[in-house]
């Protein structure tokens, strides 16, 4: 593992946070450090020094950070100075709470300095990223913050504590919160009015709760105002009623759109064969897809991806095998999400050998494998009701070098649970002891789920238990 080298000139970094105690005064780089715990390695110096070489800087830094880390290493210790360029650093790294709480501590120094000045733009996206990790007290917070330091909220601040609010889990309070702060925006001064982007966030989350009055209603407002509904908000709203199986609602707002002058680009075309898809409704699915090769629109691979998926989960293989066919034919190149789709497609078929076969071919010419693509496979040994079978997978690939997330073991363990195979259980909380997953509450309340959703057999699907033998040999 290699040691940064100490240099003789030293560069003072800024004063530290007396809780910010830290390690030693050599930074310890391998291939298992993480982007965030250099930073910290950075930050929390006990002499408070940084030591860093500019060339290794460059070599050693470029190959295990991020651009937005790098960048903020790069241009914020040679003057020890952090500017706005710094915040790039925390809402590109998807923050956990640890980082939020970095982040809190670098904003508290920030304020301290001469050269810092509130601004609307920075108090925004901190109450935005807040409120996507689920801390609505800290984004509400902010905004008071925000007010105290002297900064007049505008639409762009007041947007943001929206989506924060509705980021919270009690989804009834959130919308009664969203709405109330959408209320106040009507109140306010030119600078606070509601904009499209404010009702295009307060549509879509009323139509993902299945709220038609009161999308009606949002859109009345709409109608009544000099703002114009645009393309996002027709496809927020019926990508909402679509995934929440209300077509009828979901052709009511298409009728809108067109009413309205918008023409549907390959996003709406999108949303409308999923939709169809999800509900079987395959005839309606059928005819969009032709509309769409004969509009100005191109499908794009997603187009092709939801129909074969969707195809798939109504055992409709010759189908799915078709548009496949067919996307090939239009010059598409298969991405890994299109034989993820297949290798489900071929699971929900009962065919999977034809599935382990696509796995093999997709992730043999791979230099690293998606952990998507793994769990794909592992599904259908699962779904078929061949928990050894999807075990021996994921010893093989740790055997590899791959390290699968959190998302392979909860898959595993829920249908472990399912099949009620002790042993298999017990294997796999050992293996997440070793890797350093630790189940949360969530993680477990799915396992019981599993348990509920049917007879605790060793792989019952439709009442009668598959042999490996039956399922792998057919082709």
């Amino acid at each position: 593992m290699p040691i940064v080298r100490v240099k003789h000139g030293l560069v003072d970094v800024f004063r530290l946070h007396p809780y910010m105690v830290v390690a030693g005064p050599k930074v310890q780089l391998g291939k298992q450090t993480r982007p965030m715990q250099l930073v910290q390695e950075l930050f929390y110096h006990r002499d408070r020094k940084l030591i860093l070489d500019r060339e290794e800087k460059a070599l050693v830094l470029g190959r295990m950070m991020p651009q937005p880390l790098l960048s903020f290493v790069s241009d914020t210790y040679p003057s020890a100075l952090p500017t706005r360029h710094a915040w790039g650093i925390f809402w590109e790294i998807h923050p956990n709470r640890r980082s939020l709480q970095i982040l809190n501590l670098v904003f508290r120094w920030m304020q301290k300095q001469r050269w810092y000045i509130p601004d609307n733009g920075i108090y925004s996206k901190l109450i935005s990223v807040m409120g996507k990790k689920g801390q609505t007290r800290m984004a509400m917070w902010l905004f008071s913050e925000m007010r105290t330091s002297g900064c007049k909220p505008d639409t762009s601040v007041y947007n943001s504590l929206i989506t924060a609010h509705l980021h919270s889990r009690d989804k009834s309070k959130a919308l009664s919160k969203a709405l109330g702060c959408f209320e106040k925006m009507k109140g306010l001064s030119e600078r606070c009015e509601p904009n499209i982007v404010t009702y295009n966030i307060l549509l879509r989350a009323f139509a993902q709760s299945g709220d038609v009055k009161r999308v009606d209603t949002l859109f009345g407002d709409l109608d009544a105002s000099i703002i114009s509904p645009d393309i996002y908000t027709y496809n927020g709203v019926m990508d909402a009623y679509g995934k929440n199986g209300m077509l009828r609602e979901m052709e009511l707002v298409l009728l809108r759109m067109k009413s309205n002058q918008r023409k549907p680009d390959a996003i709406t075309y999108n949303l409308l064969i999923d939709s169809y898809g999800r509900k079987q409704e395959f005839d309606k699915m059928e005819q969009v897809f032709k509309s769409l090769l004969r509009s100005k629109e191109n499908p794009t691979l997603p187009t092709f991806n939801s129909m074969i998926l969707n195809y798939g989960k109504a055992r409709q293989r010759e189908k799915a095998e078709s548009i496949f066919e067919k996307m090939k034919d239009l010059g598409f190149k298969p991405s890994h999400v299109t034989y993820e789709c297949l290798i489900t497609m071929y699971g929900f078929c009962d065919r999977v050998s034809r599935a382990r076969e696509i796995f093999d071919e997709t992730t043999g010419g791979q230099k690293e494998m998606q952990v998507s693509t793994l769990n794909a496979m592992l599904e259908v040994y699962c779904m078929n009701q061949l928990p050894f079978e999807a075990e021996k997978l994921l010893e093989d690939s740790t055997k590899k070098g791959f390290s699968p997330n959190a998302s392979t073991y909860k898959l595993l363990y829920k249908a472990y649970s399912k099949a009620n195979v002790k042993e298999l259980v017990d294997r796999l909380l050992k293996r997440m002891d070793q890797e350093g997953i630790v189940p949360n509450k969530k993680f477990f309340l799915k396992a019981l789920e599993a348990f509920g959703s049917g007879q605790m057999s060793s792989g019952l699907r439709d009442g009668k238990k598959a042999e490996p033998s039956e399922v792998l040999a057919k082709p």
